[in-house]
């Protein structure tokens, strides 16, 4: 292939892990902390939210069922649509274009979630919910935009692991997320006790200010980072390929990879000819239809059990003796007491799964990896599933953290981390980052089933052991049918993407050759 490839495209196949790389995968992955940060820090204030706003007269509050599917699954629908409309732009208009307004949508709106206001108590909360919509919306334009820029800026022998250290910074937004609740609900603790004579179960004075804190500041990390991915340039395969300007792409690489490239203007016709078809189409189809039906597929049952684990620990931490029962802690403690075993959950179990899945990646593959996940998730959901009851007691409760933080290490060192990987693998450069966005989205649409449907077997289960243990079955089986969905997908490592893909003109070589057989074949008989 590589006589036939742009001295652009093997200049990035082949060049050196260098001080850019690394500086794109800070700049690119930044935008995942800041995803992973808004989406899950919701969990920490959410049982907050229903003391403040729904209180029970015999008891601490609990956001009633239908609210908390909304505040927990809303920004969910939000970063579906963002990812089909920015995934679809990226291609349209370029990467570059589009890269800086994700992070202005997502400043702006952490900073108006916690500005929610209103004359009732869900007036604060429909107020709270538009803007984590508009919040999710400039994630979900993260998600197929960051993948195909590193993609596409990559060397092929540390593709994978490039891509996969973007996604790892998720792990690293969601340790922080349980952090900064933390020190924030441990700030306002200390600042108003308890009053002698109140309840046990009370919620403090200014503890409104807590979760509006804990919210606002999501849009730190954004908007650090926004004045360096505006210097970014647009990437030499989109430069090339799409816009048609070899000369343009080689002095944009040739300047941040410090190398010399030519230009070849000549043969950029083979390369638009070879990638001339639209999505909607029966070449694409046929090269590419089962590749994607296998990436939204395994995504999508994947998103299931991950969002189901990370949106549900508030209710399961207190069966794992994690924390306290509601009726037994003030609400700044019950914050405080969430916020400390979602960070050790995801600082033990979650986080070193993924920094496995960058070190792996190249050695086992992307396809053994995503194999291997989704059965360790499937056997260790079935385990605590099983033996719920038995598990759940005072006795084996670091049994039970132990098996339910495995559940977390193999969602990232496994499929959580391979279906961000593939999509901006797999397709080619005039569809890639549609394709990336649509197999996200179907990832999405997982997060909705979780949010709105998982979440009702644990939300409020307290001591309904049957509930969380059905949840954790239908988890189990989810997951076996993601690791069967897997063979859908074909292994990317140690290739070009124009390979991949067949840009580079080896299909229609192959597909001729195949043609040219099957005629000579018939006219033997």
């Amino acid at each position: 292939m590589g006589s036939n490839n742009l001295s652009v495209l093997e200049a990035l196949d082949t060049a050196r892990t260098q001080w850019y790389h690394v500086k794109a995968i800070v700049i690119a992955g930044m935008g995942f902390f800041t995803d992973a940060y808004d989406l899950f820090c919701i969990t920490t204030v959410s049982k907050l939210l229903g003391r403040l706003y729904f209180p029970d007269d015999t008891g601490p509050g609990q956001l009633p069922m239908g609210i908390n599917n909304l505040v927990t699954g809303v920004a969910l629908i939000g970063t579906l649509s963002g990812q089909l409309v920015f995934g679809w732009l990226g291609d349209k208009l370029g990467r570059k274009k589009v890269y800086g307004i994700t992070l202005i949508l997502m400043v702006i709106c952490a900073i108006c979630s916690g500005l929610s206001f209103g004359y009732s108590a869900k007036a604060v909360i429909y107020t709270l919910c538009f803007f984590r919509f508009w919040l999710g919306f400039g994630i979900g334009g993260d998600y197929p935009l960051s993948a195909t820029i590193m993609s596409e800026y990559a060397n092929k022998r540390t593709r994978g692991a490039f891509i996969a250290a973007v996604f790892a910074m998720q792990g690293l937004g969601i340790i922080f997320a349980g952090l900064v609740s933390m020190i924030v609900s441990h700030a306002f603790l200390k600042a108003n006790p308890v009053i002698k004579g109140e309840p046990v179960y009370s919620t403090q004075r200014n503890a409104d200010y807590a979760w509006r804190i804990v919210l606002m500041l999501g849009a730190l990390p954004a908007l650090l980072t926004y004045y360096w991915r505006m210097k970014m340039p647009e990437t030499g395969r989109y430069t090339a390929i799409i816009q048609g300007n070899a000369k343009q792409a080689a002095s944009d690489m040739g300047q941040v990879l410090d190398i010399e490239i030519r230009e070849e203007q000549e043969k950029l016709a083979m390369f638009k000819a070879n990638n001339d078809y639209p999505l909607l189409s029966q070449k694409f189809f046929q090269r590419h239809g089962l590749h994607l039906i296998g990436t939204s597929t395994t995504w999508f049952l994947l998103d299931i059990a991950f969002y189901s684990q990370n949106l549900t620990q508030k209710d399961i931490f207190p069966v794992m003796g994690l924390t306290h029962k509601a009726t037994e802690v003030n609400g700044l403690l019950e914050m405080f007491q969430l916020s400390r075993a979602m960070f050790l959950i995801a600082l033990f179990g979650t986080f070193p799964g993924y920094w496995f899945t960058v070190a792996f990646i190249e050695k086992l593959g992307r396809f053994r990896i995503q194999l291997m996940g989704f059965f360790m998730m499937s056997i260790f959901m079935f385990i605590i599933g099983y033996w719920y009851k038995e598990l759940a007691t005072h006795e084996k409760r670091w049994i039970f953290a132990a098996l339910y933080a495995s559940t977390f290490f193999f969602a990232n060192f496994g499929p959580n981390s391979t279906t961000f990987v593939l999509p901006a693998e797999l397709f080619p450069t005039r569809v890639r980052s549609t394709c990336h966005a649509i197999s996200a989205a179907s990832g999405k649409a997982g997060a909705m089933v979780s949010a709105f449907g998982i979440q009702k077997y644990t939300v409020g289960a307290g001591g309904d052991k049957s509930k969380i243990r059905t949840a954790m079955m239908i988890l189990a089986m989810t997951n076996m049918l993601g690791f069967f969905f897997t063979f859908l997908v074909t292994e990317t490592k140690g290739r070009s993407l124009e390979e991949i893909s067949g840009e580079d003109g080896s299909k229609d070589k192959a597909e001729a050759e195949a043609e040219m057989r099957s005629k000579g074949g018939r006219q033997v008989q």
